[in-house]
């Protein structure tokens, strides 16, 4: 697989600046949802409904959005098999199962952490 070479100025990778594309995407890719749709793809293929299933508490339009945008940023990969009714299925790309790494250390550090950053809450909150 050969990685392409962002292209565009170095205002548009810039994460410091509010206008750049890079921030954008990060904001994108960085809610609770898309990460759990990541997460849930895995390197697996689904359905919309199985996606649903996978993570608990999205909406129906909550999964839609996320889908379209991660599927806009060429994160997910929609394909519409011409049956009746048509069935849609979603996987991660390239860049996608990349992203997903990512998304698997942040889970494994919660995972790590969960205990500290519980005690801490109940420090704080008390």
């Amino acid at each position: 697989m050969v990685t392409k070479q962002f292209s565009g100025s170095a205002e548009d990778a810039d994460l410091a600046r509010a206008d750049s594309l890079a921030r954008e995407i990060f904001s994108d890719v960085a809610n609770k949802w898309a990460l759990l749709i990541i997460e849930a793809l895995g390197d697996r293929t689904l359905r919309f409904s199985a996606l649903r299933g996978e993570v608990d508490g999205i909406s129906h339009k909550m999964l839609t959005q996320n889908l379209r945008m991660l599927e806009r940023n060429g994160l997910v990969e929609r394909t519409v098999h011409p049956t009746v009714p048509p069935r849609v299925e979603y996987t991660l790309t390239g860049p996608g199962r990349a992203l997903r790494a990512t998304v698997d250390a942040m889970c494994a550090w919660t995972h790590r952490h969960l205990g500290h950053i519980e005690t801490s809450r109940r420090r704080f909150d008390a």
